[in-house]
């Protein structure tokens, strides 16, 4: 009787360990996977009114990249996801341009220079943030390359793509993160 005690307290107290490990994962709200993308060719605009060369500002930096996609007018996702852009400039303070942040508009028909640049300064951007726009037709075409493909705003997702400058390979991280997840997750490819 008291072995099959144990073994019964044995098992109830893996049991316990195996929720707290699958609670623990679910806290995360997140998903991370490895990913290739072949950045499309196109030109995009950004906050400034400049051309920007999308596939060359990717492919041929020698500091990470990372990408979102939002729009200006948004009270959902996207301000979430220019506040982990705006706490990971601040954190990195100096060294903010050692990482290039790009914001890819999903409403190229609002997203205006004008717009975006507003928009970068209601999260007090630095040097290094980027807020790109393009035809409609280009943006889609960046949407699609990078699995991120947002037929209609009103349901877009949160996704943050980051490419470190010493792999091919993006990091996909899908679902909404803490600052403090963010920087963890930059720190791990050696933004500090």
């Amino acid at each position: 009787m008291l072995r099959a005690t144990v073994i019964f307290l044995f098992v109830l107290l893996e049991m316990g360990l195996v929720m707290t490990q699958q609670a623990a994962a679910a806290e995360t709200g997140y998903k991370r996977t490895l990913e290739n993308y072949t950045v499309p060719d196109v030109v995009l605009v950004n906050q400034d009114g400049a051309r920007i060369h999308l596939k060359d500002v990717i492919q041929h930096s020698d500091k990470p990249v990372i990408v979102d996609f939002i729009f200006g007018t948004c009270t959902t996702i996207c301000p979430i996801l220019s506040v982990g852009f705006a706490n990971l400039q601040q954190k990195l303070g100096a060294n903010s341009r050692k990482v290039h942040l790009i914001s890819i508009s999903i409403d190229p028909e609002n997203d205006t220079p004008k717009v975006m640049k507003e928009y970068l300064k209601r999260y007090r951007s630095k040097p290094g943030w980027d807020f790109l726009t393009g035809s409609r037709q280009d943006i889609d075409k960046v949407m699609h390359s990078m699995n991120a493909y947002i037929p209609n705003k009103m349901s877009h997702f949160p996704l943050t793509l980051i490419k470190p400058p010493q792999d091919g390979k993006w990091i996909r991280i899908y679902g909404l993160l803490s600052s403090s997840e963010f920087i963890s997750e930059c720190q791990k490819i050696g933004i500090q």
